[in-house]
């Protein structure tokens, strides 16, 4: 900053003598230097996030979480309340009730019916799970799903009447930079909404092999997990799951997973209550083109083996789709149906060829 601030006088002098050689004059209009600065963005944003608010919180839940304690777990704070105003209540009751362990999070209903989708690492384990509507309304749930892979949870409430709901939105048309709004229970506060914008796509933080995180600078704080991000139009279009953070707080740096990840293991779960993924049992890693991914590794008796694949091989596509790394090819094998069968196109010793592979199931060891 001093270096900079010494070379103002010599800059300046150098500034005014290229102006009057330039431009013939020492006194040019300014405005006639540059172009006209023609607003990219129409507005900087919606004037009011309101009638956003009043269309979807009633959709919004808080999720309260009771679990049975052991002796490693007993009298340890949840992380989603500490150092907040509900502190000192969940450390009363903790001393009152010394077998129970509680934890809050969001989620968000997806039908009339009491659907209800949130994060698994807000309902795993857990003996009793109380769901909150914004009117404070509560409804015991049940579990009907969890994918620890991705970490998404199905839930069910069930009601007399339809519950409000909202609709999925398609996160491929989603923009870095486009407006969205975060919903959930910080804290265990109860409902809230906070507003930012979509700062990357396609985000890996090393919570598993699928990691295609939304990033938002949206405050999301403990207590958000399974909570909604929304479009300007209403619709789910990434599910709340994680923050970056040295203080425990929002820094700006939350992440989403988007509803094109999340739809189909909703449904999944909805219909099964599990996920059942594809397998092909080789070791795969990046090579420096990012133009497919190398075979490192083959499981001897695996599909993969089976199908003539071989250390070595470098895979560019499957199904006559493009793999460009290896988290693209896994993710390819993970969504492909056990017991089908793919083509994968290879490149042998640079001689292309095509094979033929029987889709295995996933172990749990893979997981």
């Amino acid at each position: 900053m001093k270096t900079f601030m010494r070379s103002l006088p010599a800059m300046a002098a150098l500034c005014s003598s290229g102006l009057s050689v330039g431009l013939h004059t020492a006194h040019a209009d300014p405005s006639t230097l540059f172009a006209p600065a023609t607003p990219i963005v129409a507005a900087p944003g919606p004037t009011s996030f309101a009638p956003l608010v009043r269309k979807v919180v009633p959709a919004v839940v808080n999720i309260a979480v009771t679990r049975d304690s052991d002796s490693s777990t007993r009298k340890k704070l949840p992380s989603a309340v500490k150092g907040t105003p509900l502190e000192r209540r969940f450390r009363e009751r903790m001393r009152k009730h010394s077998d129970e362990v509680l934890g809050a999070g969001s989620g968000f209903i997806l039908d009339p019916s009491g659907v209800i989708v949130t994060n698994g690492h807000v309902v795993e384990d857990a003996d009793k799970i109380t769901v909150a509507l914004a009117t404070g309304k509560e409804y015991n749930a049940r579990l009907i799903g969890i994918d620890d892979l991705t970490d998404i949870a199905v839930i069910k409430i069930d009601s007399p009447t339809p519950l409000p709901f909202v609709e999925w939105g398609d996160s491929r048309l989603v923009q870095v930079g486009d407006w969205i709004m975060a919903a959930g229970n910080p804290f265990g506060l109860g409902s809230s909404v906070t507003a930012g914008i979509v700062s990357a796509r396609g985000r890996d933080i090393g919570t598993g092999p699928f990691d295609d995180f939304l990033q938002l600078d949206a405050p999301i704080n403990p207590g958000n997990s399974g909570g909604p991000t929304f479009n300007l139009a209403g619709q789910v279009i990434a599910l709340n799951t994680a923050i970056v953070s040295p203080t425990g707080g929002s820094v700006g740096l939350g992440f989403s997973i988007p509803s094109e990840i999340v739809m189909p293991v909703v449904s999944a779960l909805q219909r099964e209550g599990r996920i059942d993924r594809g397998w092909l049992g080789a070791t795969l890693e990046d090579i420096t083109t990012h133009n497919g991914t190398r075979v490192a590794e083959v499981d001897r008796n695996g599909p993969a083996a089976q199908g003539g694949l071989k250390r070595g091989d470098i895979i560019t596509a499957m199904g006559g789709e493009h793999m460009d790394t290896a988290r693209t090819m896994i993710r390819a094998v993970a969504a492909a149906h056990p017991n089908s069968t793919v083509q994968i196109s290879v490149q042998r010793q640079s001689q292309p060829m095509t094979l033929t592979i029987h889709v295995g199931h996933r172990p749990l060891s893979e997981d």
